[in-house]
């Protein structure tokens, strides 16, 4: 049986922690943002160049996301050119909302600011084909 995949919209918002800078999973090459300001300052800065994104919207409370953790944790070691941002929908809601995140786990790939590639749920094989194609 695949794993559930959650819709979060049916979840109330438990309000947004706003720290100065983003700041990397202990031991990972993964960044995280916990304010949305800080996030718009850094996709605006990367948007200008040719290097993907491979954004994580997860949330606390996801088990599906909890089981993709180490998956990431995996790629953000292996593809060193990419750039990995876990983002939690509860705290960065304006931003799972312009992106149209409505179930989770979603990984958006950005390249150059725009929309690559999404892959919702579970899915290794099908996140890793999607990395491998946008990194170049």
């Amino acid at each position: 049986m695949p794993p559930t995949i959650y819709n979060f919209k049916s979840f109330r918002s438990s309000g947004s922690f706003n720290y100065s800078t983003p700041k990397r999973d202990s031991d990972s090459n993964i960044l995280t943002f916990h304010s949305t300001d800080k996030w718009n300052a850094h996709f605006k800065a990367v948007k200008e160049t040719n290097k993907l994104m491979v954004l994580d919207f997860t949330a606390t409370w996801c088990g599906p996301c909890k089981l993709m953790d180490p998956v990431l944790q995996e790629f953000a070691a292996k593809y060193t050119d990419a750039e990995f941002i876990k983002i939690d929908v509860e705290e960065l809601n304006e931003v799972s909302q312009a992106l149209q995140v409505y179930q989770l786990p979603t990984f958006i790939l950005v390249k150059k600011g725009k929309v690559a590639d999404r892959v919702v749920g579970v899915k290794k094989e099908e996140l890793k084909r999607s990395i491998e194609n946008h990194r170049k």
